[in-house]
Order: structure tokens, then sequence, then C-alpha cells
């Protein structure tokens, strides 16, 4: 049962607050995936779906069978979610 993070960005092509979002795991050593949106729109469904929202960057952020998805703008959001997540790293 690995505790290794798992992080996703759905993102599209000239967004400027994926770029930061990138830019941010990056710069904090955070391995991400990528999802493009750009031109497939199937896969806002499924945004909208998951977490009712079809504009991007969502950052999804799990381990194990446990994830959350970060749909609101802003580092500081982002942040909260994997400090939770790094807490329970710690405390197992």
């Amino acid at each position: 049962m690995g505790r290794e993070l798992s992080v996703v960005v759905w993102a599209k092509e000239g967004c400027h607050y994926c770029g930061e979002v990138k830019q941010y795991l990056e710069d904090k050593g955070i391995k991400y995936e990528t999802i493009d949106v750009t031109h497939h729109d199937e896969r806002r469904d499924i945004l909208e779906v998951k977490y009712g929202v079809r504009y991007v960057p969502v950052v999804e952020i799990g381990q194990d069978e446990l994830y959350e998805g970060v749909t609101k703008l802003g580092i500081e959001h982002l942040e909260k979610v994997l400090q939770k997540f790094s807490t329970s790293i710690i405390s197992s």
C-alpha cells in the first residue's frame, strides 16, 4: 500500500492560472500528470460530472483511495489540500 501522492492537473493551452499551478508544483518538487482539455469537450464533461465545473485548472490530489479536487483559483487553496495530505503521510 503505497503512500505516494498522486496529483493530476486538468489544464488547457494558453491558461495562465494552469501555468501558475504547474510552476508551483515543479518548484515544490511535486510530480504531476496533466490532462489537457484543449479541443476535448468530453474531458470538460468529466469535470462537470465530478465537480460541477467546466473550467480549468482543476487539481486532483490523492493518496490510496482518498482524493480531493481543488476547483478554486489561487495557490492558497492548492496549498491547503497539499498540507492535508502531507500531514496524513507524516502521521502514518
